[in-house]
């Protein structure tokens, strides 16, 4: 039988990953640097941590919340190794409101170009109830632009905006690029800045 869709845990058993580079995407990190982040910061799926780890290194509250359980292990090493003070939870990102908790800044490398229509729309709703008026949420995701047919499904500018339609007001999606493990070249990505209303 195939695995489930999904199914993190095990391509983290296999190795790493092609998303897990070992560092910030150079584009959050620009966000960072930029101050665009504020108040306390969920990174979701997190992976193996890179963003929650880069936010708590710059003093923000952050949390890292991912379904696989060895991302989550993984990132709580890292956090340990660094000596930085960032929380790892495993937690689903469809039910968000489980956490009993609010941030003011949400990050996203991944994790929207993953889910199908339905999960999108449960998505889009989970973050609406853990960011309150004003929070902003920063996605990165597959364009496509980006040619083949390996990885995750393309997402187009048109689907991003029925997505954050209805609550959210759209900032800006400008062309990005996502760094990959194997690829110096990365993969053609959408970066969204919205804002909940």
């Amino acid at each position: 039988m195939p695995p489930p869709p999904h199914d993190f845990d095990a391509i983290y058993a296999e190795g790493t990953p092609a998303w897990d580079i070992g560092r910030p995407q150079p584009a959050f990190g620009h966000l960072a640097t930029a101050g665009e982040l504020v108040g306390r910061v969920l990174d979701v799926g997190c992976g193996t941590g890179e963003h929650a780890l880069m936010a708590a290194s710059l003093g923000y509250e952050a949390v890292g919340v991912d379904m696989s359980v060895r991302a989550i292990e993984l990132a709580k090493a890292k956090a340990t190794e660094r000596g930085v003070e960032a929380r790892f939870v495993v937690a689903d990102a469809l039910r968000l409101v489980d956490l009993g908790e609010q941030f003011d800044s949400v990050l996203d490398c991944g994790l929207f170009h993953v889910l199908d229509d339905g999960e999108r729309e449960r998505y889009v709703g989970s973050l609406a109830e853990v960011v309150p008026q004003g929070g902003r949420y920063h996605m990165l995701c597959f364009s496509e632009r980006q040619p083949g047919d390996w990885g995750p499904r393309r997402v187009t500018q048109d689907e991003i905006r029925v997505a954050f339609s209805t609550g959210w007001r759209i900032e800006s999606i400008e062309s990005a690029v996502i760094d990959l493990t194997w690829d110096p070249a990365g993969a053609l990505a959408w970066q969204l800045a919205a804002t909940h209303k």
